[in-house]
């Protein structure tokens, strides 16, 4: 077990009914603050205490989820029937020159005139 996760309370029903599992996760003020300062963030000591409730309820949950026995699912890469969407490739006419570049708001000599990128050095 991770330093800072401290199971509280542990419930096994009878097997005639549905395991029931309870796992309380605590952090530490100073664990929110060493996460705190990974995310570059500055917190207020109330925020801390705050916070540190809020990220035991969600590990609590994330644990909660974990303990769902998943051995008799298959693995499930992907849960629609999903096939190839594409349509055929199929040559048609395309825009003239004219067209392509009629509502340009620089063009010139039938070319799209835009703003250099690279200076005269080539750089």
């Amino acid at each position: 077990m991770r330093r800072g996760l401290v199971p509280r309370r542990f419930f096994v029903a009878d097997t005639n009914f549905i395991q029931s599992r309870e796992v309380v996760v605590k952090l530490t003020k100073d664990e929110v603050r060493h996460v705190a300062e990974l995310a570059k963030l500055q917190l207020s000591d109330a925020e801390l205490e705050e916070y540190a409730g809020q990220l035991g309820q969600i590990l609590t949950y994330a644990q909660q989820i974990q303990s769902v026995d998943t051995s008799a699912v298959p693995p499930t890469p992907q849960v629609l029937p999903l096939s190839n969407v594409l349509a055929e490739d199929a040559s048609q006419a395309s825009l003239s020159n004219d067209q392509a570049v009629d509502n340009a708001p620089d063009a010139d000599d039938g070319y799209f005139r835009v703003i250099a990128v690279f200076d005269d050095s080539g750089a």
